[in-house]
């Protein structure tokens, strides 16, 4: 056996600079949001800019760590790691702190951290770990059960927690399963579920059902390969389940505020009044951001300059809505710049992944890809009001030492994998 003195290490610096990257920008646009008068004192620690600073100071002192843990401690540990992980969120119900009516924190003097962030990674060490066991095999239906479970365990747990956009997070690891082999009706099974629940939402569960039945008639009809009497069925029988389901759903386990923004997404409520009311409520923050964004045009107002921005037109707009900030001061190139590098990001991940010799490794870039690209996509697409409103941060972006520091270990456990990359056989 390789003795650990005798490993040689090349870390991938396109990734590492890619990442100082969106940190550094996301900082400049943390400062933008938060400052409070025309002179800025860069160390005010007592605001959201000087804290995040402290945040990114810290940071360098975890990628130090992570990069010196040897690399197979990350596969050997991956289990140990998942239950520690699992019962920090189950200890929230104990010891929590409620922040806007999520029991997500826990309180350390004037800063709190928010455990499931950190869980993503200890699920994808997870997931990897079952993954490249010898004895598994993803076709086999026993297996896939025990995926699920791994992954559905923290999602339930931050789902109680009342924390959703969290929760969606873990869909992400579908690409990673899909990827090492995952049988393909479960992508046909998941994205028709998706169609349904939201046509049913829209049109209503009676109409969506008959609209599914008449299309697998035309499809026995006209198809050369003709469905057999038992799939239309089980076809027309899932397309109810999901319809009456998801309104089950909508009506009576969803809170509403998160049925108000769905309704104001799908545009279903029917009362003037109490749509004008939704609006300055739950829309106010997406009007604001899609203003501050649209202002900017295509150079932007100038970094410190936007107006919406400085005049605090865009609630918490460090946090989630920090992409409304690059959008009114950098503009449309700037923001194109923003959407080019977090691609760049994902490609190089992505590319790096394929190349590992191991399985671990590959399975855990991948579900790093997939993480980040959820966040991305989700958060991008809210501040533009393409998606309902979801509380999630753009990585390395949005303020929070949390979210900064679960995005770091996410990938820099992944840079080390990599690196080892050469000591495997």
């Amino acid at each position: 056996m390789v003795r650990e003195t005798n490993r040689h290490y090349r870390f991938d610096w396109i990734t590492i600079i890619l990442f100082l990257l969106l940190v550094g920008f996301g900082w400049l646009n943390i400062l933008s949001a938060s400052h409070t008068g025309t002179s800025v004192n860069y160390f005010d620690f007592s605001q959201p800019f000087g804290k995040q600073l402290i945040f990114i100071f810290l940071t360098f002192g975890l990628i130090i760590l992570l990069l010196a843990i040897d690399a197979k401690f990350y596969e050997r540990f991956s289990s140990i790691i998942y239950i520690i992980s699992m019962l920090s969120l189950v200890g929230l119900f104990l010891f929590g702190k409620n922040v806007n009516g999520a029991t997500s924190w826990y309180a350390i003097g004037s800063f709190t951290i928010q455990p499931s962030e950190f869980a993503k990674t200890a699920t994808a060490l997870a997931v990897a770990k079952y993954i490249s066991d010898l004895n598994t095999n993803i076709n086999s239906v026993k297996d896939q059960i025990r995926l699920f479970i791994i992954i559905i365990i923290p999602a339930l747990l931050v789902l109680l927690q009342n924390d959703t956009g969290s929760t969606i997070v873990y869909g992400a690891f579908f690409f990673v399963l899909y990827r090492e082999g995952l049988p393909k009706y479960y992508l046909t099974i998941g994205i028709s579920a998706i169609i349904i629940s939201v046509l049913a939402l829209k049109f209503g569960a009676i109409i969506t059902s008959a609209l599914v039945l008449l299309c697998v008639i035309a499809y026995h009809f006209l198809s050369k390969k003709k469905l057999r009497i038992y799939q239309s069925i089980l076809i027309t029988l899932f397309a109810v389940a999901i319809s009456f389901g998801i309104k089950f759903f909508y009506q009576n386990v969803l809170k509403p505020h998160q049925q108000d923004r769905i309704s104001l997404w799908l545009n279903l409520e029917k009362d003037p009044e109490k749509l004008e009311r939704m609006k300055q409520t739950f829309a106010y923050n997406l009007n604001e951001s899609e203003k501050a964004i649209g202002s900017g045009g295509f150079m932007g107002k100038g970094f410190m300059e936007g107006t919406r921005t400085t005049g605090k037109f865009v609630p918490e707009q460090h946090t989630d809505y920090i992409f409304s900030t690059v959008g009114e001061e950098w503009g449309f190139l700037g923001s194109s710049l923003v959407v080019i590098t977090f691609v760049l990001l994902l490609l190089r991940i992505l590319h790096l992944a394929e190349l590992q010799k191991s399985q671990f490794s590959r399975v855990y870039g991948y579900g790093v890809a997939s993480i980040i690209f959820i966040h991305f996509f989700i958060n991008i697409g809210m501040v533009m009001g393409l998606i309902p409103t979801i509380g999630i941060p753009l990585p390395m972006f949005s303020y929070g030492g949390s979210g900064l520091w679960a995005f770091t270990i996410l990938i820099f456990i992944f840079i080390k994998l990599d690196s080892n990359r050469i000591n495997e056989w």
